[in-house]
């Protein structure tokens, strides 16, 4: 899932922000919001129900942080687009830089200075808030979890029991009829040595069934919130670089015009170029995981919830 800068600016030349957000999440987001809502409108209003809702929200959660963050990718080049144009033609050493070049500069740094951050700041409450949600879901979801596994274990031991009662049954009245007058024998078949209790299958099947979304729930929250850990990490170090570099050109800034200054500024721009290129290209790439990631959990959930109602139907 990748959408460059021209189909961003096309869609948000549309549209304000927050339609424009809507519209790309619509896009991006499979299976969508509104499949979901049809594969839970016929669910029972269950704890079951309540976290499997709670898990697509939070997804869906993800996928729009991850488009906020896609755009502070572009941003982030459109801020550097000046700077890196003017790094790959402009002498970096003193004695070869010309006033007219270190003014150039200078009002470079100047538009650059101006710009904030595009990324959001570490301690953001996006990523913290986030986690914190997945972290709180995952706990919920395994406590139910072995709720259900310990209620499936417990119908099938009364199920293994009552199966050994009536086998106990039957090797009794077969011993007694070796040994006890025909007349002794109707007697006690005729007396019940336990009885085997009403236990449906359904329950178990029932069981499992939540079982097995509950648990392709948990594993996608597992996931998700490790994808959240490796963006927020990637976020971090690229707002970092950007504050380095407005700290260096501050104190280009500072020294006005002069050749000296300026030039050394220049030098270390040039020297953390490429690495931030890198770093972009890093967290661009980890943003489509993370979205390929979403889809292929809320797919994977879903495909569960529609397998347990066609077997109820």
């Amino acid at each position: 899932i990748h959408y460059d800068e021209t189909q961003i600016e096309e869609i948000h030349g549309h549209y304000n922000e927050e339609d424009a957000n809507r519209l790309l999440m619509t896009q991006v987001l499979q299976p969508n919001r509104e499949c979901v809502k049809e594969a839970l409108r016929d669910a029972k209003p269950n704890t079951l129900t309540r976290l499997v809702s709670t898990y697509f929200d939070n997804s869906e959660n993800t996928s729009q942080l991850c488009i906020l963050l896609q755009q502070s990718v572009y941003r982030a080049r459109a801020l550097y687009g000046p700077l890196h144009k003017l790094l790959d033609v402009i002498p970096t050493d003193s004695e070869s830089l010309s006033q007219s070049q270190c003014d150039c500069a200078f009002d470079v740094f100047l538009q650059f200075d101006c710009v904030d951050n595009p990324f959001p700041c570490p301690e953001s409450h996006n990523f913290n808030d986030m986690q914190q949600c997945f972290s709180q879901l995952k706990q919920q979801l395994e406590q139910r979890i072995r709720k259900s596994r310990s209620r499936i274990h417990l119908v099938r031991r009364a199920t293994f029991g009552s199966a050994l009662c009536v086998i106990g049954s039957v090797v009794a009245v077969v011993v007694s009829a070796v040994g006890i007058a025909s007349h002794a024998l109707v007697a006690i078949a005729a007396t019940p040595i336990c009885t085997l209790p009403c236990l449906p299958r359904s329950l178990t099947k029932e069981e499992l069934a939540r079982v097995e979304q509950l648990d392709s729930a948990s594993r996608g929250t597992y996931v998700l919130n490790n994808q959240l850990a490796t963006l927020e990490r990637r976020v971090a170090r690229l707002y970092d670089a950007v504050e380095c570099d407005k700290h260096l050109i501050r104190i280009g800034l500072e020294s006005g015009k002069d050749l000296h200054p300026i030039s050394e500024v220049l030098k270390q721009l040039k020297k953390n170029h490429l690495k931030f290129i890198e770093q972009l290209k890093d967290l661009e790439e980890h943003i489509c995981l993370c979205f390929n990631a979403v889809n292929r959990a809320r797919a994977l959930l879903l495909h569960e919830i529609h397998r347990h109602q066609i077997s109820n139907s």
